[in-house]
């Protein structure tokens, strides 16, 4: 069937989403209104500040909505206005019905996992932490409960070993962005099959959920494996970021530190635990797993003063690769020691 031209009201605020946004507007699509976050203070200065979308729209001269409350009458006006055949969603908040069920075609949903696993608002961060192989992304129709609508569309994309957030982020969007005019597409020739997700879930296996991280998230157990941490640390990195508490051994002193890089079984260090922190000691492999001394308590700094920094997990030594101290700017690991004289003092809480 051929396409006819929709009118596509987009909704969306971060980066994340104006890839999808750019991708509709350059194939040539009617975009005829863009949805996105009122101007918040934001930064030390309280500066106004305006969402990475409304930027991206205003340079291309789409009209903008910023409405507080979404069931507010004058937006639900100014919104039928525009009389939309389409609503697409991209990293905004949830929508009532409605808004979601007013165009006659409904309202899709781009999000960043292979539903039906990781439902929830932070689908990125949570694949890393629980240490997924593969990842992607989803379109899906809107319903009532959050995450939980037919599926249209959903595309694979593996997660390398070494792939921080960050990194997962900015391929996902240009992928998500490709899936939000594809999905468009089939919307406007009919040329799509929406699929239950009911009917995905026994395939799926044990569903994920996919949180809103908070700050105890965030808060680094050293009593766990050596890759889970580092999977935790490279989930959070570069945000929100993992953290512990360095503790002096006397008690004397005591400072938060963000961890935003970590390595295992990385050679070049000591191997064997208990080894005296100085430089010139024996080389080899991180210990980990049956071999690593049990008698070292998780959080044990050791270093060698100028190259590496590691720390006691339940199996094994994590090497810190890039870190942050509180008030101070990130940095990588040579650098911090070459400012922290004593660091075998610490141990990581």
């Amino acid at each position: 069937m051929e396409a006819r031209k929709l009118r596509i009201v987009f909704m969306g605020t971060p980066e994340f989403a104006v890839e999808s946004l750019r991708a509709l507007v350059e194939s040539g699509h009617q975009v005829v209104g863009v949805v996105t976050a009122p101007d918040r203070p934001a930064g030390r200065g309280l500066k106004v500040s305006e969402s990475a979308v409304k930027k991206y729209a205003v340079s291309v001269g789409l009209p903008v909505l910023q409405p507080e409350k979404l069931k507010n009458p004058g937006f639900l006006r100014q919104l039928a206005a525009l009389n939309p055949d389409l609503q697409v969603v991209v990293a905004f908040r949830m929508l009532p019905e409605v808004v979601w069920a007013a165009p006659r075609l409904g309202t899709f949903n781009l999000h960043a996992s292979l539903l039906p696993q990781y439902r929830g608002a932070a689908p990125l961060n949570w694949a890393l932490i629980h240490g997924e192989t593969e990842t992607g992304v989803t379109t899906f129709l809107l319903s009532h409960e959050i995450d939980t609508g037919q599926i249209l569309f959903r595309e694979k994309e593996p997660i390398h070993p070494s792939d921080t957030v960050g990194d997962l982020h900015d391929r996902l969007m240009l992928r998500g962005a490709r899936l939000v005019v594809k999905t468009v597409e089939a919307l406007a020739t009919g040329d799509y099959a929406p699929v239950p997700q009911e009917a995905l879930i026994s395939a799926a296996g044990a569903l994920k959920a996919a949180p809103k991280i908070f700050r105890e998230d965030m808060h680094i157990s050293w009593n766990a494996p050596a890759e889970q941490v580092r999977n935790l640390i490279r989930g959070l990195s570069p945000w929100p970021a993992a953290w512990t508490t360095l503790r002096h051994r006397a008690g004397t002193a005591h400072m938060e530190m963000k961890i935003y890089g970590a390595e295992t079984g990385a050679p070049g260090v000591p191997s064997t635990p208990g080894e005296t922190n100085t430089p010139g000691a024996s080389q080899g492999p991180l210990k980990t797993g049956a071999l690593f001394e049990t008698t070292i308590p998780p959080g044990t700094i050791r270093t060698d003063g100028k190259r590496y920094l590691e720390v006691a997990c339940a199996d094994g030594w994590l090497r810190i690769t890039d870190l942050q101290l509180s008030g101070r700017k990130r940095m990588k690991t040579e650098e911090f020691l070459r400012g922290f004289p004593g660091a075998e003092e610490f141990r990581a809480e």
